[in-house]
């Protein structure tokens, strides 16, 4: 045996230890991307919205009202299929008919970041519905709250 044995046992255990406590990144958190639809930061919305952009509060009624983006509209995508990319839309309700007439009018959709997948669904939704400026904000209320922007 090397003199080193004790040294290389003490880095084993210190990245097994390393392991057990690390915090994953969560595996049901909505993807980076969405085809058809243009992922946006907070400054990208607020940019957006002063220039006439829709923005579209995706949450739960109740969320809405305990508060969201200051002049966003709700419009709760009812969710009863799986977190996921190949989600089944049938199982779910989105009144698209809410949505403005013009399909090349840009609207932000969002939720409650990035593990909750409504404005994802309901993103892809429009998108799937021809609207072509949809202008994702994944990271959504929580974000937009923790950097003291405009609330209602």
């Amino acid at each position: 045996m090397s003199r080193n044995t004790p040294v290389l046992k003490h880095i084993a255990v210190g990245l097994l230890l390393a392991g057990l406590f690390a915090v994953p990144a969560r595996a049901d958190d909505t993807p980076q991307t969405l085809a058809g639809a243009k992922l946006v930061s907070a400054e990208e919305v607020a940019k957006a919205t002063a220039s006439g952009a829709i923005v579209i509060d995706t949450r739960v009624a109740s969320e809405y009202s305990e508060g969201h983006i200051k002049g966003a509209v709700s419009l709760p995508y009812r969710e009863k299929s799986a977190k996921a990319v190949d989600f089944d839309a049938a199982q779910d309700q989105f009144d698209l008919s809410k949505l403005p007439s013009d399909k090349a009018a840009a609207i932000v959709m969002y939720c409650n970041g990035p593990e909750c997948w409504k404005s994802y669904k309901a993103s892809t939704a429009a998108t799937k519905g021809g609207y072509s400026n949809i202008l994702w904000y994944r990271l959504g209320f929580p974000d937009w709250k923790s950097k003291g922007l405009a609330t209602e």
